[in-house]
């Protein structure tokens, strides 16, 4: 008989039998911790690759059977499972499509995790400019005609690596556009999918780049999906990409010691994606609108919906993200992120019956937006003005020259046309400011100062405290 969750269940064979543990890890099976009851319970199915629970890196029983599964959901030639996050797959696509040395189209709002992985390969990266929405007030997607005029420019190019959904939710209409046009130059196009991967579930949510032709994709299960922390999928469907060379470098770059619980969670959110019909999603929708009736019913409070129906920006007029974000945690509500405009909200993807605390939830919202209109305003930045207008960017300076140059720290209000050697990281949502070897604008500097004013916080090698930046020494 198929099993419907192969890992879920292959872990509960194994725990029903009480077994006794004389190997890895420590805590044998929950016994010996001082962690709080609940999470001493969820230890015993945190074991290791024993006899019955298959190998993650060479599988051939329970995991093999539950990324079949995955494969068949999402429609691809292979799917992975994924327990070192998104991050690992963003590695392993571009390791397993450039080596040192080749040119590459990156979007340049891609997450840090890409720039990481393209300093670590080594290749010459040619920055794609997104287009800035006025809507959403965020960078969102490179335009067709961007990267037709970067292949007049670079026709050696050998990826174009992309981003979509955005992190906050906005798609557009001309990727699969773009994913026919790299194609006939033999281009594979990799895309970090790590907010859509419940795009599977229905048709009335956004398609997913998968289903577009791209060649490979990497999705973060626990963003969107019921799976925990670290938890992401990567699928490849692709005539110009080996697969057995992605899971090589899978086999690299992710744990030898798996977690069964990240594991055991992919396989429970493959199958929450796999049984979604469209009652529940009829379900979702009613639920999501009602909500959002009820927000617009707030005083001065702002909804804005994107082409993700489980994203939603609040907005207050006249204050910053980070001042409504403060006066929401104060009435224990969390939202995923904030900017300069509005704090990130993300909905949960529901099924028929299942029950959220939206009515408290939105009384929440209002007792905080009463009190933020107690407090003074914000300036707010014009990011919209500061926004680059150069659509194609090169760096002046490799990651191998940057590294190997002298560097030194001085006060970033003079640092103008200097080249930056550091990221400089606003988090979330985890997008670069600044990448190493790029020249420093005095777009980028003013971006710099408004988001420190407003109480961003920043990632990346700084002395921001001190007001300086990290540069090539002239």
């Amino acid at each position: 008989m198929k099993r419907e969750r192969p890992l879920v269940e292959a872990l509960e064979n194994f725990i029903e039998q009480e077994p006794y543990s004389l190997h890895v890890p420590g805590h044998k099976n929950g016994r010996i911790t001082y962690l709080p009851d609940e999470i001493q319970r969820a230890l015993r199915y945190d074991v290791t690759e024993l006899t019955g629970l298959d190998d993650f890196h060479q599988p051939e029983e329970a995991i093999a059977e539950a990324e079949e599964l995955l494969r068949q959901t999402y429609e691809a030639d292979r799917s992975f499972f994924l327990v070192n996050g998104s991050t690992v797959g963003n590695l392993a696509m571009i390791y397993a499509t450039c080596q040192r040395g080749d040119t590459v189209f990156v979007q340049r709002n891609a997450h840090k995790s890409i720039f990481h992985a393209l300093e670590l390969v080594g290749v010459k990266p040619v920055y794609l400019t997104p287009e800035w929405d006025e809507h959403t007030c965020t960078a969102t997607h490179v335009r067709l005609d961007v990267v037709k005029e970067a292949l007049q420019y670079f026709p050696n190019v050998k990826a174009i690596i992309l981003i979509s959904p955005t992190y906050y939710g906005v798609v557009t209409e001309q990727l699969k556009s773009i994913i026919d046009l790299c194609h006939t130059y033999k281009i594979p196009v990799l895309v970090d999918e790590a907010h859509g991967a419940h795009f599977a579930a229905s048709e009335r949510f956004p398609i997913s780049a998968l289903a577009l032709g791209a060649d490979i994709v990497v999705q973060s299960a626990h963003k969107t999906l019921p799976a925990m922390t670290m938890a992401s999928f990567l699928h490849v469907k692709s005539s110009l990409v080996e697969i057995e060379k992605v899971n090589r470098y899978l086999r690299m770059l992710q744990s030898s010691s798996p977690s069964y619980l990240l594991l055991a969670s992919l396989d429970d959110a493959r199958y929450y994606v796999s049984t979604y019909i469209e009652a529940d999603t009829h379900y979702l929708m009613e639920k999501r609108m009602q909500w959002i009736e009820s927000l617009r019913a707030v005083d001065n409070l702002t909804v804005i919906e994107v082409a993700d129906p489980l994203k939603l920006l609040l907005r207050v007029q006249g204050y910053t993200g980070f001042q409504l974000k403060q006066k929401l945690e104060q009435n224990q509500l969390y939202v995923e992120l904030a900017d300069a405009e509005q704090v990130l909200t993300i909905l949960p993807l529901l099924k028929r019956g299942e029950v959220y605390p939206f009515a408290d939830m939105r009384i929440r919202i209002k007792e905080a937006v009463m009190d933020l209109l107690k407090t003074e305003g914000q300036a707010l930045p014009k990011l919209s003005e500061q926004f680059s207008l150069m659509n194609i960017v090169t760096p002046e300076y490799s990651f191998e020259e940057v590294e190997r140059l002298e560097k030194e720290w001085v006060p970033y209000m003079r640092a103008i046309g200097r080249v930056v050697a550091s990221m400089i990281i606003p988090y979330p949502p985890g997008i670069p400011l600044f990448v190493a070897g790029e020249k420093i604008t005095v777009a980028k500097l003013s971006q710099l100062e408004e988001l420190l004013a407003i109480g961003a916080t920043f990632q990346g090698e700084h002395q921001l405290n001190k007001k300086q930046i990290y540069v090539i020494k002239q």
